[in-house]
């Protein structure tokens, strides 16, 4: 029975995996419009989110403004029609970085 409960938990993992098929990085130095700095289809946009999670980087599934990015020519500013919805990742993420600078800043305290 374990061994059946193991191989549905192995494909259901698998399953997830096959499902990401399209990623785009971008880069946003407050000079000029977001870039795309990285795209990539299946295996390549896998190994883009393997290493974005193993730095560290914030992740967000937007399948439709990943499609849209794909469109834009590597190294180029987004167009005006994605600025808002990489606006609201942006700030998203913003909102990451604040709250785990708050949580680093803040002292621990050990009783003992």
């Amino acid at each position: 029975m374990k061994d059946k409960i193991d191989k549905i938990d192995k494909i259901d993992k698998i399953d997830k995996i096959d499902k990401i098929d399209r990623a785009a990085a971008l880069v946003y130095d407050q000079n000029g419009a977001p870039r795309i700095v990285a795209k990539g289809v299946g295996n390549v946009a896998r190994k883009m989110i393997e290493l974005a999670e193993a730095e560290g980087i914030p992740l967000q599934k937007n399948e439709v403004l990943v499609e849209a990015l794909m469109q834009v020519e590597l190294t180029k500013e987004i167009p005006p029609q994605l600025y808002r919805a990489v606006a609201e990742i942006l700030a998203f993420i913003y909102r990451l970085e604040r709250a785990k600078s708050h949580a680093s800043a803040s002292p621990d305290i050990h009783n003992s």
